[in-house]
C-alpha cells in the first residue's frame, strides 16, 4: 500500500535526490540538492514522499511564492514518480497531499511549470487535477542533460491550481467539470516522443509551432481549459476561463 507523509530528515532527502536521477538522468549540476530540501522545509515549502513500505517511490518539493498584488502561494518545482509506478496513481496522491496542506494554511494557489509536448503530464493537469494555463515560457531552463527533454529547447507552459475553484472541485468529487466554449484548439502528435528522439528537426517544427499557437492564444486572454487526448494527438482546448 503506498502512503504518502512529508520528508523531514536528511536521508530521506538523499533518497530524493537519487531518484531524481533515475527518473530524468541528469548530470550532478542540474540536480537538486539535499540543501534546497531542507530549505523548502523551513521557508514554508513542501516536501512529501510516496512510500511503498520503505522504498520511496515518489517526491514532491514545493516552495513559497510572492505575486506582485502581495498574494502569496506555492510553487510546485519538481515531482517524480518511479517508471513502474508511474501509472498507480502516486502523481495524483502527490498532487491531493500538496493541496490539502496548502488549504490547510490559507493557501488558494499552487502553480508548476510543464513541457507541452507531454501528453499524458497535460492531460493529466488539466483534466485530472483541473488546472489552467495562461502562460507559455520559451526555453525556461535552457538546454539540460535529460535524455527525456530530447536535446530541445525547455519551453514550458505554467499550470494555475486554483485550490477552491468550481473547476478543480467538480474534478475532484466527480471526475469532470462543465465544459466551456473552445475557441482555438492547439494539438500535439502522439508520437511525440519518438520524433523527438528520431526526428529531432521535426519535433523542432512542432514545437515552434505550438508556442505560436500558445503566444497567439494567450494575447487574446484565452486561456487552456480543457485537453482531449486520443490514439493520434493530444489537443489543448482554449477559451475565456471564469474563475468563479
Amino acid at each position: 500500500m503506498i502512503q504518502v507523509r512529508a520528508l523531514t530528515q536528511h536521508a530521506e532527502f538523499s533518497a530524493a535526490v537519487r531518484l531524481q536521477q533515475e527518473i530524468w538522468g541528469f548530470e550532478e549540476i542540474e540536480l537538486l540538492p539535499v540543501r534546497l530540501f531542507v530549505v523548502a522545509t523551513k521557508i514554508g515549502g513542501q516536501v512529501f514522499g510516496a512510500y511503498e513500505g520503505d522504498l520511496l517511490v515518489g517526491f514532491c518539493l514545493a516552495i513559497p511564492g510572492l505575486k506582485p498584488a502581495g498574494v502569496y502561494y506555492l510553487h510546485s518545482h519538481m515531482l517524480g514518480v518511479r517508471p513502474e509506478f508511474r501509472n498507480a496513481g502516486v502523481g495524483r496522491m502527490l498532487k491531493l497531499k500538496q493541496r490539502e496542506e496548502a488549504l490547510g494554511r490559507g493557501i488558494a494557489l499552487i502553480e508548476w511549470t510543464f513541457d507541452p509536448l507531454e501528453i499524458k503530464n497535460a492531460y493529466f493537469n488539466m483534466e485530472r487535477l483541473g488546472a489552467i494555463v495562461r502562460r507559455y515560457v520559451l526555453n525556461q531552463y535552457g538546454t539540460t542533460s535529460s535524455h527525456l527533454h530530447g536535446g530541445l529547447p525547455t519551453d514550458r507552459c505554467t499550470a494555475e491550481w486554483w485550490l477552491n475553484s468550481p473547476r478543480v472541485g467538480a474534478i475532484l468529487e466527480h471526475g469532470k467539470h462543465e465544459p466551456e466554449p473552445v475557441e482555438v484548439t492547439i494539438s500535439v502528435p502522439a508520437n511525440i516522443a519518438h520524433l523527438r528522439e528520431n526526428e529531432p528537426k521535426l519535433a523542432r517544427e512542432i514545437q515552434l509551432r505550438i508556442s505560436e499557437g500558445f503566444s497567439a492564444a494567450f494575447a487574446r486572454n484565452l486561456a487552456v481549459i480543457g485537453f482531449n487526448r486520443t490514439e493520434v494527438a493530444g489537443t489543448y482546448l482554449l477559451g475565456k476561463w471564469q474563475s468563479s
